[in-house]
């Protein structure tokens, strides 16, 4: 069975004719110059419709059609084709199309331009005013019917210049019927449009053919808008569609299916042969039943396909069916011989000849060798039914014995049924189940148990007779393990595993630490011992190492500012009271930790001569064993009490303990200029620094989070001023040695952070510990679901944001705040931020509808006519403001004296103009 022949490719080249008239040309829908096809390509079968190579090609086409504009699709396929073309890398699509520049379009679409003759002078008639370079398209224009001469040129129609007056939508649904070559004869009554009595009565047949046709649709209240100007990005939108009602073959344009999809190359299988198209970052993929952009993975082989491109290289490719053109038969394998699968049947056997490009399957779907598949195995061979030639395209043991090692990652474990699903190489999931005794798990060279898998871990496996024999994670993810802490060091933690072994792992830098009640916990704060240290959850990273340490349990006593009774120097004993005055015996020895003004000491000597009586002390015990004794230096917890009268604090501490203490002699406090104990709110953390006698607060640092809006950044010197009380004040941070993350909690940089952003601040006292900047969605509601709190933003580059509100939602419109989700619609523009607690912010930008004047480029000011002379009339434009009209992006330059807008502030400044 012989395969589909591979096409011969052939380029074509322009005449020395249409190079100048492409040289010569001024801006045509999209700049200066559009490349004109000559002559029709040369060549049989496919290659007679070989990709042209001086076309101008769709792939990164224009920096200002972005993903998601409404026109993408149809501007990504003309391109391609050459039918429409840009300028400096600019399609401008909210610039309004001239009648010769739609006339010219036309022709490409009718694929007539070539038929114009360049070399002879041109003659109109002098009232007929067009520019010189479109003089011989109109002409050609006429000839080809495109456009009549009796109402083109009539008196009333010739008061200003034909060929440079703006294209409006009924003028243009007329040219692209008789582009169409359709008669709107039978058309001509009145339109279901709400304006009808607007549009004049010898385009009525068009327009309503033209809407008949799907081609043009009304817009917002049921208008046409008849006599409104037709922008360059509805124009392509308009030749785009009308495609679909055309028999010519375009330029570039290859109908077919996809016989092959692999490593960046599309095989396309069309009239009778193979043309093989290179993908890339920029190629654009839709489908015909949408206008919404669809992904590479969207489109499979053997489905039906349009594929636009010059020189081999696909800048638009458009799935028209997704239906597999395959068919499928099964059969018990027999035997394989070179080139050929065996196959037992009734009659004897069947050959199915492959070759290397077909795939062979097991029976999850991973990809094997054909000598991998036994005989008596059953199998399915699948077809394809495009070509004539039903070549095999795959073949898959849907039963049969699997031996084979694979890498891939770990989707899921169940323990219970000793199964384990993996996703191999090729993306397909197969499961296999492992037997007790006979299977190897191994981790660094180190055996685990299969509980012990993590979800997504990268592993090598191999499978015998159907089942798991060894499992060894190659690149883990996060695992878990547990035990007590055995030994610490600064780089090592050795762990005891409830079978009583023990094992060594690395520490990763700066492991996070959780001990339950304490606040911020560290290294030190961990209790290892041999028979009582803390009883540990350790996170393993992919190199195996601790990423964080979480306290479960701990067999250890903490005793805070406990008062020393007693100390015997000769049995080293130490007799203290709790703060309940409960009596307590500790025994000191050479690996008790012991400090004192915050020095650490060996001596026992040293530091029982400062164990007097009433010194307030730390300890930490096991049973009648100290680990620890410090000499109190401070109080970290959270103030519960202020008692004016008697003028004393209270504290509970991160133990759980209570304690009551004098008023500090000073308060930390960020924000706040000489603060006292009474600014300080209930329930916040806060550290009281003891004094040398350790009866006094020498200073109370109030800690927390909060969130502020920035007022200056200066990254030169590592400062910023955020303000506070609603802006009314503000204050300086340095921010020299302070971390900055996003709100992924990755690192970032001052310089990326600007007047008008937020920042949640961790302080300690008046001094920041960490910064975090926090992201912000700008843009108009598109939907909203005030019984799921969720509502979907649409941003100004066009994509939308779905954001969980959640409970406690503060929405703030026109400085009043409500609760209610509800309060919003569609029609709003918001700004939306997380504070520092994760309760989500919704401020409602304001609006003002105005009369446009005019754009100063020198000030970056929008000027507007004004009712009085007390009103404000002159507003500044924000960087990178939307300015619109519908879907279709403007410049404000584009913006004309006496049109109608509506302005969305943020911050005093233009975000967004809607010109009406």
């Amino acid at each position: 069975m012989s395969g589909p022949k591979k096409l011969k490719r052939t380029v074509q080249s322009y005449s020395a004719k249409a190079v100048s008239a492409f040289l010569a040309g001024t801006m045509v829908l999209g700049g200066a110059g559009a490349a004109f096809a000559d002559n029709t390509p040369t060549g049989t079968g496919a290659a007679a419709a070989t990709p042209n190579q001086s076309a101008v090609t769709a792939s990164g086409i224009f920096s200002d059609v972005k993903a998601g504009f409404w026109a993408e699709k149809h501007i990504y396929k003309l391109a391609g084709q050459g039918i429409v073309v840009g300028n400096n890398g600019l399609f401008r699509p909210g610039d309004s199309v001239t009648q010769q520049e739609a006339v010219l379009m036309a022709l490409r679409f009718m694929k007539l331009q070539g038929n114009v003759n360049t070399n002879t002078d041109v003659a109109l008639p002098n009232d007929f005013l067009v520019t010189n370079y479109y003089k011989p398209y109109v002409i050609l224009a006429f000839q080809h019917g495109l456009l009549d001469k009796s109402t083109e040129m009539a008196a009333d129609n010739l008061k200003t210049s034909w060929g440079e007056r703006k294209a409006s939508r009924e003028w243009v649904a007329e040219l692209l019927i008789r582009a169409l070559g359709k008669n709107a004869g039978g058309s001509s009554g009145p339109t279901s449009f709400a304006d009808d009595a607007k549009i004049s009565a010898n385009k009525r047949g068009y327009v309503n053919t033209a809407v008949e046709l799907g081609l043009a649709n009304g817009l917002t209240g049921n208008r046409f808008d008849p006599q409104g100007a037709v922008t360059r990005a509805q124009l392509a939108t308009f030749f785009s569609r009308a495609e679909a009602h055309n028999t010519l073959e375009y330029d570039n344009t290859f109908k077919g299916s996809v016989s092959a999809l692999k490593d960046g190359k599309l095989a396309l299988y069309t009239n009778g042969g193979t043309l093989d198209f290179t993908l890339n970052a920029n190629t654009a993929y839709f489908t015909s039943a949408s206008e919404n952009r669809i992904t590479l993975n969207e489109i499979q082989p053997y489905t039906k396909v349009t594929v636009i491109g010059a020189t081999y290289n696909a800048a638009y490719v458009e799935l028209t069916d997704p239906t597999l053109q395959v068919e499928q038969a099964e059969g018990v394998f027999t035997k394989l011989s070179p080139g050929v699968v065996w196959v037992d049947s009734a009659n004897g056997y069947d050959q199915y000849p492959y070759d290397a490009a077909t795939t062979f399957l097991d029976v999850n779907g991973a990809v094997i060798q054909p000598s991998s598949i036994t005989a008596g195995s059953k199998i399915t061979i699948l077809r394809e039914t495009f070509s004539g030639s039903r070549k095999v395209v795959k073949i898959q043991v849907s039963s049969g014995i699997v031996n084979k090692t694979a890498k891939g990652t770990v989707q899921t474990i169940d323990t219970a049924a000793k199964s384990i699903t993996f996703k191999n190489e090729d993306g397909t999931a197969e499961s296999f189940k492992w037997e007790e005794g006979t299977t190897l798990f191994s981790s660094q060279n180190a055996i685990i148990q299969p509980a012990e898998l993590k979800t997504g871990a990268a592993v090598s496996y191999t499978i015998k007779d159907n089942v798991i024999r060894s499992v060894e994670v190659t690149s883990g993810v996060e695992r878990i393990v547990k035990g007590f802490i055995y030994e610490l060091t600064d780089s090592t933690i050795v762990y005891q595993k409830s079978d009583g072994s023990r094992e060594v792992k690395l520490l990763a830098t700066k492991p996070a630490i959780v001990i339950p009640n304490n606040v911020s916990p560290v290294m030190s704060d961990l209790i290892a011992d041999k028979t009582g240290g803390d009883n540990v959850q350790l996170t393993l990273n992919s190199s195996d190492q601790v990423t964080k340490i979480e306290v479960l349990s701990r067999q250890i006593e903490q005793y805070v500012a406990a008062t020393v009774v007693d100390y015997n120097a000769k049995t080293q004993y130490l007799t203290f009271t709790d703060s309940s005055g409960k009596a307590h015996v500790v025994k000191l020895d050479e690996k008790t930790k012991m400090a004192y003004g915050g020095m650490l000491t060996t001596s026992l000597t040293t530091m029982g001569a400062r164990l007097s009586e009433n010194r307030k002390v730390d300890v930490t015990s096991i049973k009648e064993r100290a680990l620890s004794v410090e000499l109190s230096t401070k109080y970290t917890g959270v103030l519960t009490e202020v008692n004016t009268n008697a003028r004393n604090i209270v504290m509970k501490l991160s133990n759980g303990q209570s304690v009551t203490l004098p008023y500090p002699q000073a308060v930390d406090m960020f924000g706040k200029s000489s603060p006292a104990i009474t600014d300080v709110p209930l329930n916040v953390p806060v550290t009281a620094v003891l004094a040398s006698n350790q009866e006094i607060i020498s200073v109370l640092r109030v800690s927390g989070t909060a969130q502020f809006e920035i007022a200056t950044v200066d990254a030169n010197l590592n400062k910023m001023t955020v303000k506070l009380d609603n802006g009314s004040k503000s204050s300086e941070l340095n921010l020299v040695s302070v971390p900055l993350t996003n709100e992924a909690g990755q690192k970032a940089a001052l310089s990326e952070l600007k007047s008008g952003d937020f920042v949640n601040l961790v302080f300690e006292g008046s001094s920041p510990i960490s910064l975090q900047s926090v992201k912000q969605y700008a843009g108009q509601v598109s939907a909203l679901d005030a019984a799921a709190g969720t509502l979907t933003v649409k941003d100004y580059s066009g994509t939308s944001q779905n954001i969980a509100a959640g409970s406690g939602v503060r929405i703030v419109r026109d400085g009043v705040t409500s609760n209610a989700l509800s309060s919003l619609s569609t029609a709003d523009r918001v700004l939306v931020r997380k504070d520092a607690s994760g309760v989500a912010i919704i401020s409602v930008l304001s609006q003002q509808s105005r009369t446009f004047s005019r754009y100063e480029s020198a000030t970056n000011q929008v000027v507007t006519k004004r009712a009085s002379l007390s009103e404000n009339y002159q507003f500044s434009l924000a960087p990178n403001a939307y300015i619109h009209q519908g879907d279709t992006t403007l410049s404000v330059q584009s913006l004309k004296e006496n049109d109608n807008i509506i302005l969305y502030f943020n911050n005093d400044k233009i975000v967004e103009i809607v010109k009406q």
